[in-house]
């Protein structure tokens, strides 16, 4: 067995360095993989050919005492398939992942933890193994079988795979890293899209729903109804397109706070007892199209809300661009409610505008009680851009 502090003996300085340099070439390919798999596939392909062995593999640790991964190089898919199973950490793989330390071996075959081969397995004699880890965070091994002139592996073999070792390390945490880093990105793109159908398509079409039901139960259906309906239809269809391919439009910077806002509040159906109100500067937002996205679909929840529950005279929507925040109010002169015993589904709504908000640096607050009203204010940081 050897060590990392140990270096080849019959090398010079020179010889060192350009051993060095090419390692770091070969695990920088290694890194630049697009894939844990691929990365570890091309580890093992680069140890191979540095001290020119016949065969390479890489294994991971699964945390339970097996292997994760299994990746070889100097076998065909054929040979691979032919195996009854690829290994599974017993033997002299197991006894370098428990010990974390290097072995070297003329004949596998003579050691006494040596598991030997499954059936189909090519014959290798010699073993170089060497485990991949900072500290004591074991991230794999590395395992080199029979160089191809028939020589035994020699210290200089090992001092070269214990220092690919060293760098791979680097590379596996850099790919896990990124690995679990597209999973999180993928679970908070969920999240938004869930929000976001929610917040707004699933508001749109309950107002669709109770323009309807309102003309059924009135029985006063106009001749130009139906269409006008169908046309709101068809415009939440393409927000669901947009929504599910990611395409939504981001041009409400393009419009007045005033603008934007009366576009959301012309999309809701009120009886005739009710009114909606909008109190807003007809001034450009001071924020990024997705901030100002996300503050137009907490007035769209808000406004959805009073619409349903408070059976409201007025709902005023009212925006004070303040020198550092923008304070969005929807206050509504109806029943109230008592916020400790909201359903199911209008707690997610709250929750999910104050998320919303929160993700933006800003906050939500109620204020209301049972025949009293309700006043929801949104308060966002301001933006310079």
């Amino acid at each position: 067995m050897t060590n990392s502090d140990e270096r080849p003996q019959n090398s010079s300085t020179h010889v060192i360095l350009a051993h060095l340099k090419e390692i770091a070439s070969a695990v920088m390919y290694a890194a630049e993989a697009t894939t844990l798999e691929q990365v570890l596939e091309r580890i093992a392909e680069v140890s191979k050919d540095l001290v020119n062995a016949k065969y390479a593999a890489l294994g991971v640790p699964d945390g339970k005492g097996g292997l994760r991964f299994f990746k070889i190089s100097g076998m065909t898919p054929e040979q691979v398939a032919r195996l009854d199973h690829l290994p599974v950490g017993n033997g002299l793989i197991g006894a370098i992942m428990d010990d974390r330390a290097s072995i070297r071996l003329d004949h596998m075959a003579d050691d006494s933890r040596s598991a030997g081969f499954c059936p189909a397995h090519p014959a290798m004699t010699s073993l170089l193994g060497v485990p991949i880890q900072v500290g004591q965070q074991l991230f794999g091994t590395l395992y080199l079988c029979d160089r191809r002139d028939g020589q035994p592996f020699s210290e200089d073999d090992v001092w070269l795979i214990e220092t690919v070792a060293g760098y791979a390390a680097l590379a596996i945490a850099g790919s896990q890293l990124n690995e679990q880093q597209q999973r999180l990105s993928l679970l908070e793109e969920r999240e938004r899209i869930g929000m976001d159908l929610h917040d707004g398509v699933i508001q749109s079409l309950y107002a669709m729903g109770m323009r309807l039901d309102l003309m059924r139960l009135s029985g006063d259906i106009q001749p130009d109804a139906i269409p006008n309906v169908i046309d709101n239809l068809n415009e939440v269809i393409e927000d669901i397109r947009r929504y599910i391919m990611n395409l939504q439009r981001r041009d409400a910077y393009q419009k007045t706070i005033r603008e934007s806002l009366g576009d959301i509040i012309s999309k809701f159906h009120t009886p005739d007892s009710m009114k909606i109100e909008l109190d807003a500067p007809d001034l450009p937002p001071r924020f990024t199209p997705t901030t100002f996205e996300a503050i137009g679909q907490m007035v769209n929840e808000a406004v959805s809300n009073a619409v349903r529950h408070s059976e409201a005279k007025i709902i005023r929507v009212s925006v004070d661009r303040q020198e550092r925040d923008l304070v969005i109010t929807v206050a509504d002169n109806g029943t109230g409610f008592d916020p400790d015993h909201l359903s199911h589904q209008d707690g997610l709504g709250l929750r999910n505008m104050q998320q919303r908000a929160a993700l933006h640096g800003g906050h939500v607050e109620i204020d209301t009680a049972l025949n009293e009203g309700t006043r929801l204010t949104i308060q966002i940081p301001a933006q310079t851009l």
